[in-house]
């Protein structure tokens, strides 16, 4: 066990220094402008007209252009840039050797920044030896250079200050943005830890039914707010969620210095300004990988912890929502700051700023059409803007961070984790499918006008409780055959079982609640041979994986009888971890409609089962179809055209004295929220333990 929990924390520490090694990430232990006592001598002297200079015409105004070839065969540059960082950095103790690398790679031009350069015809060490020390001192409006010349003392303290403040801050925004990230998806791997401790595992199943199941609103939580606002947080969600926030107004907020005089910044409100802009730019790229991660299907914390996938896919949500905010706040004080430097009007025609554009318009829309509205309305369209756009985004930060640093800051490392991220993902779809056999000819049968059963054969898996899969029907649909749409299986042979055949179409309602109250009594053969029905029995079973659909208004409502539509699954993903579910004296199996499916592996994976199911008259033909699990079932009460007593369900369980009593769910969200409420209330009372799984696919 200590093990097993010291792997996934050690997941979380491996993924953390993977991220930090990835790229140059300035303070890990990146540093572009090392030494500073030598980088503030190069760029005033970078900045001044040699006699290799040449002269360009901008709009309005002359521009002076001096080439790598240029500085690397100047003499006056080169002397009085020896020079300057031989006398400068004494003061700090910098040694030789960190010099000459920095002559090396900056006095011809920024190699590190993409810049194309030649090295300078002397080493440092040459140029000082060659070179008489400076005895002209320049001056702050002088701007050309003919001789060996020291800098003046405020230009250079001016570019020094600038230097060192911005590796400082450009240092904490990695560190708190890097907190953040490993926060995201540390804390449900240490929330999880925690819960198989032994002295916090009791405490946390006391809090279960106050902090961890019930909604922020109300009973809301598979079933969608009013207007369909969205789904709301479970309480244990929205802590994460808060905790989340908490940390992005903090780390926005603290931590500024300003060092004037700047030679980048007129005063100390226009730096901190500056600072904070890019602090919630550099926060956007941060995060940028975990709200991927937390998107994903094959998500390395779903098995890392024992979170659902729709758990995931809320905070999904929310995280994006903080991503978004940071990099619309990040765009919205550049334009306001460069408005006030007068910068605007330069700045927005310039590449960086119309990929900035392109990738915050990409996040707006991503942000504000990704609503359940949208959702519910058309999950196709909303999914196609959601892939387009976020691809769109990613080139957006690519080309920003790249035609505004080059290469420094680390920038591409989140793009390139984001990259990874989703390519992983969409790999291990196709290796699920793959490892399911690849393209199947299913069988589709029609129940009735609303209700189909899909039989996939040649699967054999699908037993086990607590999964489900996300089936391809490309022919169906043959303009968008990558839609896929998640179900619960049941192992095709359950269903092989001797069956009956009932002489009409579907049974009536009555008989079938018959049946299901004369099983409870033990009377189940005397009921169903008094339906003078004839029992077929199979020789053998074929492995496959049987579905039941209800059509809906997307590519399902096209299913029609068919002996061999192709049919690709890729699965089998898992819901929560069932373990402890399996372990209590008694699990109670709550379904309305088609979510029987996701309930009925566990008939045959506990040995102390009661299942109670409802399904609207229009569905009886469901009842008949399931039969042979049914009959084999002696605990159960099949309800057709009502609903489930939910509380007095729970109540009898209760009752009847079981320590530890398990509840799966599965079916409309009212049914589902309504039977967390029920469990909380139980649980609540402390008499009985209880653990709940509700098995909605509400995404």
């Amino acid at each position: 066990m200590h093990s097993h929990i010291s792997s996934r924390i050690w997941s979380a520490i491996v993924l953390a220094g993977s991220v930090v090694a990835q790229g140059k990430l300035n303070g890990y232990p990146y540093n572009p402008y090392n030494p500073f006592c030598a980088m503030a001598c190069i760029r005033p002297l970078m900045a001044m007209m040699l006699d290799c200079s040449s002269m360009g015409q901008m709009i309005g105004s002359m521009a002076m252009t001096t080439t790598t070839e240029c500085w690397a065969e100047n003499t006056p540059y080169l002397s009085s840039l020896a020079w300057c960082m031989h006398m400068k950095c004494a003061q700090f103790g910098v040694p030789t050797s960190e010099l000459e690398i920095f002559w090396e790679n900056q006095a011809t031009g920024q190699k590190d920044a993409g810049a194309v350069t030649i090295p300078p015809k002397w080493s440092y060490g040459e140029a000082l030896a060659l070179n008489d020390a400076p005895t002209v001192q320049l001056s702050v409006s002088d701007m050309d250079l003919n001789t060996t010349a020291m800098i003046p003392e405020e230009s250079w303290l001016a570019q020094y200050n600038v230097f060192s403040n911005l590796q400082r801050e450009s240092t904490l925004e990695n560190t708190y943005g890097i907190a953040m990230l490993v926060v995201g998806f540390g804390l449900p791997i240490v929330i999880t830890a925690f819960g198989y401790v032994p002295p916090f595992r009791g405490l946390f199943r006391k809090l279960r039914p106050y902090l961890v199941w019930p909604s922020t609103i109300g009973t809301y939580q598979v079933r969608p707010l009013p207007f369909l606002l969205g789904n709301a947080p479970t309480i244990g969600q929205s802590l994460y969620v808060i905790v989340f926030v908490v940390l992005n107004i903090i780390f926005t907020c603290i931590g500024y210095q300003s060092r004037q005089p700047s030679a980048w910044y007129a005063n100390r409100y226009y730096e901190i300004f500056s600072f904070i802009m890019y602090r919630t730019g550099v926060f956007g790229y941060i995060l940028a990988p975990l709200v991927f991660l937390l998107g994903g299907r094959n998500n390395f914390l779903l098995w890392a912890t024992n979170w659902s996938h729709s758990t995931f896919l809320l905070l999904h949500r929310w995280v994006a929502r903080v991503f978004a905010f940071q990099g619309i706040l990040h765009s919205v004080l550049a334009v306001i700051l460069y408005k006030m430097e007068g910068r605007y009007a330069a700045d927005a025609s310039l590449p960086y700023w119309a990929w900035g554009i392109v990738a915050t318009v990409a996040v707006v829309i991503l942000t504000f059409g990704s609503q359940l509205a949208l959702r519910t309305w058309s999950y196709e369209i909303f999914l196609i803007i959601h892939i387009v756009f976020s691809v769109i985004m990613l080139v957006g930060f690519w080309y920003h961070a790249f035609f505004l640093y080059a290469y420094l800051g680390g920038f591409t490392t989140w793009i390139h984790c984001c990259t990874g991220i989703w390519v992983f993902d969409r790999l291990m779809r196709i290796v699920r499918i793959t490892m399911a056999g690849g393209p199947k000819r299913a069988k589709v049968t029609e129940l009735s006008d609303e209700y189909v059963r899909i039989d996939v054969p040649g699967i054999r898996w699908g037993a086990e409780p607590g999964k489900h899969v996300y089936v391809y029907l490309p022919t169906l649909h043959p303009l968008k055959p990558w839609e896929n749409h998640p179900f619960s299986v049941l192992q095709t042979a359950m269903l092989d079982a001797p069956t009956s055949r009932a002489s009409g179409k579907c049974d009536s309602k009555e008989d079938v609640e018959a049946r299901s109250s004369s099983s409870e009594k033990g009377k189940d053969e005397k009921a169903f041979e008094a339906g003078a029905r004839e029992v077929v029995k199979k020789q053998h079973s074929e492995p496959g994986l049987t579905m039941y659909v209800k059509k809906a208004t997307g590519a399902t409502k096209y299913l029609r009888a068919d002996e061999s539509l192709l049919t690709f699954v890729e699965g089998p993903y898992s819901n929560n971890n069932v373990k402890e579910l399996l372990r209590c004296d008694r699990i109670l199996l709550i379904a309305g409609g088609v979510g029987i499916t996701a309930v009925l592996p566990f008939v045959h994976n506990h040995w102390n089962v009661k299942l109670a199911w409802s399904v609207r008259e229009s569905a009886v033909c469901l009842v008949n179809d399931l039969e042979p699990i049914l009959s084999a079932t002696t605990d159960k009460a099949v309800q057709v055209g009502s609903r489930l007593q939910i509380e007095q369900l729970i109540a009898q369980e209760v009752e009847a004295g079981w320590k530890r009593v398990g509840v799966v769910v599965s079916g409309p969200g009212g049914l589902c929220d309504d039977a967390r409420a029920a469990v909380i209330k139980a649980a609540k009372l402390g008499t009985t333990e209880f653990e709940l799984e509700v098995e909605a696919y509400s995404w």
